[in-house]
């Protein structure tokens, strides 16, 4: 009999008699035979197949954590291109990214919690007594304080709930006497000077040793924060007050979020990206769910369901329900600017939205969950991956992907709230994709772009503390679980915190700030504990007929968001004139421009320039129109002419016992083979040649013939390299920087320009590797001399069928063919008879992607002007794009030096016949978003 649903919940009774739905709510744990009964031969997925991919997943975990313990640590990460350790300050600055490093092994306290999740209890309780004899938290290094928390001291928390969890059930931790609590009660104590402003706001970063302003702390002169940043404090520094009995953590946490909450847009309830931390000014006013404010909206609403304060539920109702009224457009979800929330602030979205999707599950808001869910996979079944950014018509705007977790967590949360077996073959894609795309011998590499499947030195500690727990619970059944996760709640990093933590030292009181602010419509909130099964329907074919729809909105349809006239008038007027849609010989296009207050002026090279003058506009919604007609126009035509630029190409190290699992980014060249137009691409041995430099004639043309060349840059041009070696009859030519340290990860994309001269002559492909890059080809020369490539526009699939045959070849002997390869290859393989000197070649010739957000996003039209205008837009008007690749990202990085700890922090340098030979055992077994990034 389905249960009734509950009686309204007093003020006094939330936190108490509600506690049990809400908690099953917020972690999303509704069993599926609870809420969806799947009816016979509706695809139900069998106990055997959930059983082997949870396996899988456990195997995956493995390779990924040993490798780190292996070769990183003690460093914060794991380089699984080079198989070393991270170690700030002794590998090139990435910029912000490397706030989230501190010298205290990231990585490792990152996994804790994620080690018992996976029933490794052993693991765990090894892994504890390493955190507490080995991890220094009084290093002189500057941090984020938003990583360090949701990392470290989440990370910290999250392992002593578990550890006191298993020590209560008597058999593992009986020696456990809450080090890792008072090592996060430290860390807490780091993290308060952050907060020396007068509006309560911390600073984004502060130095572990010297806090924030001191002569010594190199921080403390930022004004600026995300709200995301400073909003996103409260489960952990609440848990450590409660944990602890010491108020201070929790009464900082709270009053940062009251701030951001007073400082609001009062009109529209919407938060900016960007505050300043003294004034309570927004610096950026668009507004949106992905980076920069994501997982603010996370902690209002999980902030109520763990201490079970009303004022965080009221104010969640109320952002959320500006969010679906301005930036919610089914599916898509588009940033707004805050003062005009029916502007659009940009055309694209960032990856970090995926998470969206499982807080709707929470707040019991299925359908759209279901529907952006399923927009997203639909992108991430065309690339493989999430791109970082992607536009509203799915094309790549930002093209790499550090292995984030975010749509699996969302993935997990809709498979528990609906019980539909779709779900579990979405987290079989994903875990397939892992394993075929990005797992290297010493882990999983981050995709340095999803175009071409070439990958990045980088394994961020979140992909162990959530990729591996989220997809381990879709498969797991109760059974499986050695405790009852439902007990806890997961913080923005999948941290657990135990929710008993409500009735425990409540030194706060409970002040309602919220309605000291505003009006609240009562009809906006959930007052009573919601029934399942009125919230899911029980109906097998429920979320399938929301998904139906959406099945070919990237690839067949292309289509743009539902505007809300189209939404709000049905058959009403029509949507605005986009700018991908302007035909400047459509006259209709032409009367909807004047009634926007757009007027074109025609130019004598048949150009035509459009200008807006906002007060000659029909209506003051026109007006708004116009604006963001101008916007994207502007937009538009900076991409196009961005797109004439050529894409990465791929190296692909295709001969054993790498078998295409090493995929390198490479430069293009002007000149040559064009690889996007032989998709076979070249494939080949590797050859140096002499000279190295290729300048001249090359001296053994024998070495060359029907091979890949490869040469260093330097002293002539690309063009004549190039000539010189195919008439030495080399198949192809790799180029390799001479400056030295020099990395596809920090620089931008490299092309190769031509000589100024007819170039056609030039037939066999030509692609240029930075040094990093160019020196993981010459390594496996010396370890072994026969090294094959793949030249192309793109990474080809493994070649499994070999990779097996060559296991069972050299299962007996790997290891001593490794090492007499090693010896054998121990000349330096690339030595030049003379150093090459700078110059003569031509220019470098910028990635369109180099562009900073911030660049692009200069020149959109301010809203608050009157006049608008546009420069050189084409007569023919703007073309409807493709759904096509041929899109820009971001690589430009700034150069940081950070002191050495007292601490040994010395990389471990592992010789590549170690690495090879330990993965050959189980070869078998399968930047910023601006300046605030994420």
């Amino acid at each position: 009999m389905a249960p009734s649903a509950p009686p309204p919940c007093r003020a006094g009774e939330r936190a108490a008699r509600c506690r049990r739905p809400w908690r099953l709510l917020a972690l999303g744990l509704l069993s599926a035979s609870s809420v969806l009964a799947a009816a016979p031969g509706a695809g139900a997925m069998s106990r055997e197949e959930k059983r082997r991919l949870g396996n899988q997943v456990l195997e995956m975990f493995d390779h990924a954590y040993s490798n780190y313990m292996e070769h990183a640590y003690p460093a914060d990460e794991l380089m699984p291109l080079t198989c070393r350790g991270r170690v700030r300050g002794q590998e090139p600055s990435r910029g912000d990214v490397d706030d989230a490093l501190g010298k205290f092994s990231l990585t490792l306290i990152d996994t804790l919690d994620t080690l018992v999740v996976l029933n490794k209890t052993k693991e765990f309780e090894e892994a504890v007594k390493k955190v507490i004899t080995d991890v220094n938290l009084d290093n002189d290094i500057v941090v984020s304080v938003f990583e360090t928390n949701i990392r470290v001291l989440g990370g910290l928390l999250g392992g002593h709930s578990v550890a006191i969890m298993l020590k209560e059930k008597g058999e593992y931790m009986q020696w456990y006497n809450g080090e890792l609590l008072h090592m996060a009660k430290e860390l807490g104590y780091k993290l308060l000077p952050a907060f020396n402003t007068t509006s309560g706001l911390p600073y984004p970063r502060v130095n572990l040793k010297f806090g924030v302003r001191h002569p010594e702390a190199r921080t403390g002169t930022e004004t600026d924060t995300c709200t995301a940043c400073a909003g996103t404090l409260i489960l952990e520094f609440a848990a450590l007050s409660r944990f602890t009995g010491t108020a201070i953590f929790e009464e900082y946490a709270r009053k940062a979020l009251d701030f951001i909450w007073e400082k609001r847009q009062r009109s529209s309830n919407l938060v900016g990206v960007t505050i300043n931390i003294h004034t309570g000014d927004w610096v950026r006013k668009d507004s949106g769910v992905g980076a920069g404010i994501d997982s603010y909206y996370e902690y209002l609403l999980k902030a109520y369901v763990l201490l079970g304060d009303d004022s965080f539920l009221e104010r969640f109702n109320t952002h959320y329900d500006a969010i679906m009224r301005y930036i919610s457009q089914p599916p898509l979800l588009l940033d707004v600017h805050i003062h005009k929330p029916m502007l659009n602030a940009r055309t694209w979205m960032d990856s970090l939205l995926a998470f969206f999707p499982g807080l709707q599950v929470l707040k019991g808001d299925i359908r759209p969950a279901i529907e952006t869910h399923e927009m997203l996979y639909q992108v991430i079944k065309k690339h493989n991956f999430l791109p970082e950014a992607f536009t509203t018509d799915f094309r790549v705007h930002w093209a790499q992907h550090p292995l984030r977790p975010e749509f699996a967590e969302s993935t997990y949360f809709l498979y528990k709230a609906t019980g539909d077996p779709y779900y579990l073959e979405v987290g079989k894609t994903l875990i397939e994709n892992l394993n075929k795309y990005a797992r290297v011998p010493c882990g999983f590499a981050a995709m340095k772009d999803v175009r071409t499947g070439s990958h990045e030195d980088r394994m961020d500690s979140f992909f162990l503390a959530e990729m591996f727990k989220y997809l381990y619970l879709l498969f797991a059944d109760k059974e499986d679980m050695i405790f009852d996760i439902e007990d806890y709640i997961f913080t923005t990093e999948a941290h657990l915190l135990p929710l008993w933590l409500s009735t425990t030292n409540q030194t706060i009181s409970k002040k309602n700030t919220t309605t000291e602010y505003t009006e609240l419509d009562d009809s906006n909130f959930d007052w009573t504990c919601p029934n399942t099964q009125i919230l899911f329907p029980n109906d097998p074919m429920f979320a399938q007929s929301i998904r139906e729809p959406l099945k070919n909105v990237v690839d067949k349809s292309c289509p743009r968001g539902i505007s809300r006239a189209e939404e709000s008038l049905g058959s009403g007027p029509k949507p605005p004139l986009r700018a991908r849609d302007f035909m400047a010989s459509n006259p209709e296009h032409l009367e909807i421009l004047k009634k926007m207050g757009v007027s074109l002026i025609h130019l004598k090279d048949g150009r035509v320039q459009l200008v807006q003058h906002a007060v000659q506009a029909a209506s003051s919604l026109d007006a708004e129109d116009g604006l963001r007609f101008m916007q994207e126009m502007i937009e538009l035509s900076s991409q196009q002419q961005k797109e004439q630029q050529l894409p990465p190409r791929a190296v692909q190290i295709v001969s054993h016992p790498f078998f295409g699992r090493v995929v390198l980014t490479a430069g293009p060249a002007q000149f040559g083979m064009d690889l996007s137009k032989h998709k076979a691409g070249t494939r080949g041995f590797v050859a140096t040649i002499k000279p190295y430099n290729g300048c001249s004639e090359i001296t053994n043309p024998e070495a060359v013939k029907e091979k890949i060349a490869l040469m260093q840059r330097g002293q002539c041009m690309f063009a004549e390299k190039a000539r010189n070696i195919q008439k030495a009859g080399a198949i192809g030519g790799i180029v390799i920087d001479d400056n030295e340290g020099s990395s596809s990860d920090t620089a931008p994309l490299f092309q190769m320009a031509g000589d100024g001269k007819n170039t056609d002559d030039i037939t066999i492909p030509m692609l240029f590797l930075f040094n990093k890059e160019g020196n993981i080809i010459l390594d496996a020369i010396r370890e072994y001399e026969a090294v094959e490539v793949l030249l192309s526009d793109k990474a080809k699939d493994r070649d499994l069928e070999m990779e097996n045959m060559d296991q069972k070849l050299t299962e007996n002997d790997s290891h001593k063919q490794n090492a007499e390869e090693a010896a054998s290859g121990s000349q330096d393989v690339g030595a030049a008879s003379e150093e090459p000197e700078e110059g003569g070649e031509s220019s470098d010739v910028a990635d369109p992607g180099s562009l900073s957000p911030a660049n692009a996003d200069s020149a959109s039209v301010p809203i608050s002007h009157q006049d608008s205008y546009v420069p050189g837009t084409e007569e023919a008007g703007a073309p409807e794009p493709a759904c096509t690749s041929g899109d820009n990202q971001p690589q430009e990085q700034q150069t940081e030096t950070e002191s050495n700890s007292k601490v040994n922090w010395d990389n471990k340098v592992t010789p590549m016949e170690s690495i090879l030979a330990d993965w050959n055992e189980d070869i078998e077994a399968f930047e910023m978003m601006e300046k605030d990034e994420l």
